[in-house]
């Protein structure tokens, strides 16, 4: 099937500070919730760490010259707050600023449009020792910090994106105790949601002052939510977790109000909010980054984390996450964020799957799993941009093998295999898939028929 996208159309790949730079304690760098978490015993799969990585700290141009040779148009990458200003306030760091300086001027003459992402879970430990995003400072001082990126890269840096995942970073980081700084409050969750989202509008306001004609996002994990029945508890289950979920931070977002059922659900866990907050949240954005990986089907159970079980619909492809392999939900995921929220543009900003991928024999990585999970995501985009949805890239996750959180090194998501022990990089059967999808600007009947 063929399937042509608009020109213009940006194919990306994806990547995060603390999964590839490694280089946690060099030329200055101050300590990460990440760094405290992933020294907790238990917390993380054979004791791995993200001190080394991929090492891109040190091998960011022959990661560029990688990207240059998949033709990318553009390059999502996240930038290291303690990395910027070790103690997360005052203090800059001039060593570690420079080189996202020089990251960025290898991207402009690769020609490969920088996305900068200011914020993928990596909050600097000495503001955790103040209180982290429980702390409603803390909010203004991500502003003061994206005010220093955007002095130093806007002139050259046109797409960011405030914060990656913040459901992720509430829920796994205070909810639930899985992911740094490792707290198990729901009602922490919450108000560090809020906190979350705040920050965001005040970044938006310093970007927009000090970066002439910047693109602004948010890059947000949704997914459709689907009833295991047709039965009214199943549908109000479905209701309830895609309020969870996607509603309450597309809800602030754009219309600049928690969804009144959820509050109402809620109650006295929701989280505080001062008059002008959600004024402050709901600043326009130029565009809605989408991460999406798969679907969700859920019933009602009374004994379950509020009243929601979360289903395994049996049979189907499944990722090594043991996530469903469902492209249509992409399509009906961008119809729905069209439809209820008018975004300016959507880039898809995360989408990718986790294989078992090792060298062959041959010394290649034959993970034609990965290219089917791609080749049908990449349709579903084009099933979108034809009913007009201005899907504007797309951004596989990732460009490289790397440290996947709790999962350490177990899961790849790469284009590129990474063997960890030399930090050589080979490229993947996907990555040359995508290098023809990219240079044939879309599935043909070659770039699609492998």
């Amino acid at each position: 099937m063929e399937a042509r996208f608009p020109e213009g159309f940006l194919w990306g790949a994806a990547t995060s500070a603390y999964q590839i730079e490694g280089a946690w304690n060099e030329d200055e760098k101050g300590e990460s919730i990440w760094d405290r978490f992933v020294r907790i015993p238990g917390k993380i799969e054979n004791g791995d760490t993200g001190d080394i990585a991929c090492d891109h700290y040190h091998r960011f141009q022959e990661d560029v010259l990688l990207m240059k040779g998949l033709g990318l148009k553009a390059y999502r990458f996240s930038v290291s707050w303690p990395r910027v200003l070790p103690r997360g306030r005052g203090g800059l760091n001039p060593k570690g600023l420079d080189f996202y300086s020089r990251l960025v001027d290898a991207l402009l003459a690769a020609g490969i449009e920088p996305f900068l992402t200011l914020y993928h879970w990596d909050l600097p430990q000495a503001l955790q020792d103040e209180g982290g995003w429980a702390r409603r400072e803390t909010a203004l001082w991500f502003s003061d910090y994206a005010a220093v990126v955007a002095k130093k890269l806007g002139d050259r840096v046109r797409f960011w994106i405030t914060h990656n995942e913040p459901w992720v970073a509430a829920w796994a980081g205070h909810g639930w105790g899985r992911h740094a700084p490792g707290l198990e409050n729901p009602g922490l969750a919450l108000q560090v949601a809020h906190h979350l989202l705040l920050s965001h509008g005040h970044a938006v306001e310093a970007l927009r002052d000090l970066v002439p004609g910047a693109r602004i996002g948010i890059a947000l994990n949704l997914s459709p939510i689907y009833p295991a029945s047709q039965g009214e508890k199943d549908s109000q289950a479905a209701r309830r977790a895609d309020g969870f979920l996607n509603r309450w931070f597309l809800d602030p977002l754009f219309s600049g109000s928690y969804p009144a059922d959820m509050l109402e659900f809620f109650g006295p866990l929701a989280p505080r909010i001062v008059p002008g907050d959600m004024r402050t949240i709901s600043r326009r954005l130029d565009f809605l980054g989408v991460n999406y990986y798969t679907r969700q089907v859920v019933r009602a159970d009374p004994e379950a984390p509020f009243g929601v079980e979360y289903v395994t619909v049996p049979g189907g492809e499944r990722t090594q996450m043991g996530w469903e392999v469902f492209p249509e939900g992409l399509f009906q995921l961008l119809s729905r964020v069209h439809r209820d929220y008018s975004p300016q543009e959507i880039f898809v900003t995360e989408n990718g799957a986790a294989f078992p991928d090792e060298p062959g024999p041959d010394g290649k990585v034959q993970d034609k799993k990965r290219i089917a999970y791609l080749k049908e995501h990449i349709l579903q985009c084009h099933r979108a941009i034809s009913t007009g949805i201005p899907v504007r890239g797309y951004f596989v996750w990732s460009l490289l093998d790397n440290f996947e959180w709790t999962y350490g090194y177990t899961k790849r998501f790469g284009l590129f295999y990474v063997d960890y022990a030399t930090q050589r990089r080979l490229p993947k059967e996907s990555a040359r898939f995508y290098a023809r999808v990219i240079a044939e600007g879309g599935l043909s009947g070659r770039s699609g028929s492998r």
